[in-house]
C-alpha cells in the first residue's frame, strides 16, 4: 500500500506540473472489452489505467456561439498535443521505475464507422472517479463540466484504483437545449451518435476546419468553477 501511494504521488506530481487538472487511476478489469486495435503483447499485464485531464480555456469556449471557431479548432489541437506530451512524460517516469507503460493518444480514431479509439478515455476517467458521463455523452468533471480533454496511460505499476462517482447531471439540461443536431436526449443512453457525427461532419465541411468538432454542448456544461 505504501508503495502504491508513493507511485501515485510521483506520477501525479508530473501530470499536475504539466498542467493537468485531474488525475485518477482505474482498474482495467471491466475496461478490457473497450480496447481495440492493439495486440495482446502490447496490453497483457497492464492492469491499471492512469487518467489525466486538461482544462479548456473558458474564453476560447465563450467564442463558440453557433459552432466551432478557428480559435477553438487550434486550441483543441494544441490541448491534445499537450495531453500526449503529458502521457509520454508519465510513461517515461513509470518505465524509469522498472515498470511498463503504454500511452494512448488523446485523439486518434481507429474505427471511423463506430467512432472508436484504441480505448475510451471517458470510460477510463469514469472508472477512475474523475467524473460521470452526462447527457451530452461526454465526461463531466464536477469542477469544470465538459470543458476538459482526457488522455490515458496503461501500466503494470502498482497503483490503487479509484471508484466511480455516484453523481449525474441532476436537473441540469443546458446541453440538451442547445444541441444543433438534437442528438442529446433526456437519458444519456439515448444519445444519438449518428445525428451528432453528421453535425460534426457538416461543421467540418462548412467551416473548413479539418476536424470533427463542435463545442456547443462543451460550452454549455461549465461545472462548479465557472
Amino acid at each position: 500500500m505504501v508503495q502504491e501511494q508513493q507511485n501515485e504521488k510521483d506520477i501525479r506530481e508530473i501530470a499536475l506540473s504539466m498542467g493537468a487538472v485531474h488525475f485518477g487511476v482505474a482498474a482495467m478489469e471491466g475496461l478490457r472489452d473497450r480496447l481495440i486495435g492493439l495486440t495482446p503483447a502490447a496490453v497483457n499485464g497492464l492492469d491499471r489505467a492512469v487518467s489525466m485531464a486538461f482544462r479548456l480555456s473558458s474564453r476560447v469556449m465563450e467564442d463558440v456561439v453557433d459552432g466551432p471557431t478557428r480559435l477553438y479548432f487550434m486550441h483543441y489541437g494544441r490541448v491534445n498535443q499537450l495531453l500526449d506530451e503529458v502521457a509520454l512524460r508519465v510513461s517515461a517516469a513509470i518505465q524509469a521505475k522498472g515498470h511498463d507503460a503504454l500511452p494512448i493518444p488523446a485523439s486518434q480514431i481507429i474505427d471511423w464507422e463506430a467512432q472508436r479509439a484504441h480505448l475510451s478515455h471517458k470510460h477510463v476517467a469514469l472508472a477512475a472517479g474523475i467524473g460521470w458521463i452526462g447527457r451530452n455523452n461526454l465526461l463531466i468533471s464536477p469542477l469544470y463540466g465538459s470543458r476538459i480533454r482526457l488522455v490515458t496511460v496503461l501500466t503494470d505499476m502498482p497503483l490503487a484504483a479509484g471508484r466511480p462517482l455516484e453523481r449525474d447531471c441532476g436537473e441540469c439540461r443546458g446541453c440538451l437545449d442547445v444541441c444543433p443536431a438534437g442528438a442529446i436526449r433526456e437519458r444519456q443512453e439515448d444519445f444519438d451518435h449518428v445525428a451528432c457525427y453528421k453535425q460534426l461532419d457538416t461543421f467540418r465541411r462548412q467551416r473548413n476546419i479539418g476536424q470533427h468538432i463542435c463545442g456547443i454542448c462543451v460550452k454549455a456544461c461549465r461545472g462548479n468553477s465557472q
